[in-house]
């Protein structure tokens, strides 16, 4: 007797498990997957700015979509992000359009010297520019934010005080940056951010030319013990989505993405700004790294050499078809 009531009370508690299991199984369970894509290492302002995007978009979508991330190229890397997107290779990723300058021409117009003064106006910048023009480069997906790193400073091995200091310096460059040192008379050397970590220890390069925040996350402050600020080139980043994938989501869920576009690209020219300071500081208290101002008329030395690259950009781009002329007035007016 005993043994019965035993066996139908053990009968009645799986009965019991097995209703919660079936009628309590968590939301994210039956949650959307995405898998986003980021090519630099994860405490990099590209993937701090995707995970706060991950958060968000799962709270404000109450968990419908659940986003797993994989920075660090560990999915695609920088140069096969955008077709690795298209692909479905991944459903989002992050690019830096200033590692295919012939392929995003109109957005790429935000990487010349133009005087952009900080990560926050660029990122507005480059967001009403494509806003805009909508370019063609864009077709095959759906653009989720973009944003730009501050203004491009040079960090190197060595002291750079003057003109002559740069000539023949191998430094680590790309896009629009790469003709800008070129005509400085620098050596640009062309690769991933990632790749110049061990290029620097291994002297390939003696320094690099982009925004200071690297200092600090690529701990560059360690190789690096000068920095010449000369305040001039940003890149320009996009978090875009697979277009089919998009299409697929609920229309709610869509607006939700939709809605923080502009946020997104404020919020990350925001944090970006904020990190430049924050690397300055560390790379003076921890690394005693000197940094560089350059006299107003050693500066005006620097920009002269630079003028005629927004010339040959306008030339070569209206030759292109593209409204050249107008797409610098924007980012100028965008600029103000």
């Amino acid at each position: 007797m005993v043994k019965r009531a035993f066996c139908t009370t053990i009968s009645f508690l799986f009965f019991i498990i097995t209703c919660l299991a079936l009628f309590s199984t968590p939301a994210a369970a039956d949650a959307i997957n995405l898998n986003y894509a980021n090519f630099p290492p994860a405490p990099t302002f590209p993937c701090v700015q995707m995970e706060r995007w991950k958060v968000e978009v799962e709270k404000r979508t109450n968990n419908q979509v659940a986003i797993n991330t994989f920075p660090g190229g560990t999915l695609l890397e920088a140069k096969g992000m955008m077709d690795g997107v298209i692909a479905g290779q991944a459903d989002i990723g992050t690019i830096c359009m200033a590692y295919q300058p012939g392929r995003f021409i109109i957005t790429n117009a935000t990487s010349l010297p133009l005087g952009i003064p900080d990560a926050k106006t660029g990122s507005m910048a480059l967001l009403k520019l494509y806003e805009k023009y909508k370019p063609k480069a864009f077709e095959e997906v759906v653009v989720l934010a973009m944003f730009t790193n501050a203004p491009g400073n040079v960090m190197s091995m060595v002291p750079v005080r003057t003109l002559e200091d740069i000539r023949g310096l191998d430094l680590r460059a790309s896009g629009g940056a790469a003709q800008i040192l070129k005509a400085w008379g620098a050596n640009p050397v062309g690769m991933p951010m990632p790749a110049t970590v061990e290029a620097l220890q291994k002297g390939t390069v003696k320094g690099l030319f982009s925004s200071l925040e690297v200092m600090k996350d690529f701990k560059f402050a360690e190789n690096c013990k000068f920095v010449t600020m000369t305040e001039t080139v940003i890149y320009p980043f996009s978090v875009i989505m697979n277009k089919s994938k998009f299409n697929s989501l609920p229309p709610d869920v869509q607006k939700v993405m939709m809605d923080m576009k502009e946020e997104q690209s404020l919020w990350t020219g925001a944090y970006m700004d904020e990190q430049i300071k924050k690397a300055i500081a560390w790379s003076k208290e921890s690394n005693n790294v000197e940094f560089i101002s350059l006299s107003a008329e050693e500066k005006a030395r620097w920009d002269a050499k630079l003028e005629f690259i927004t010339q040959d950009w306008i030339k070569d781009a209206t030759e292109k078809g593209l409204p050249a002329e107008e797409i610098i007035k924007d980012i100028r007016a965008y600029i103000q």
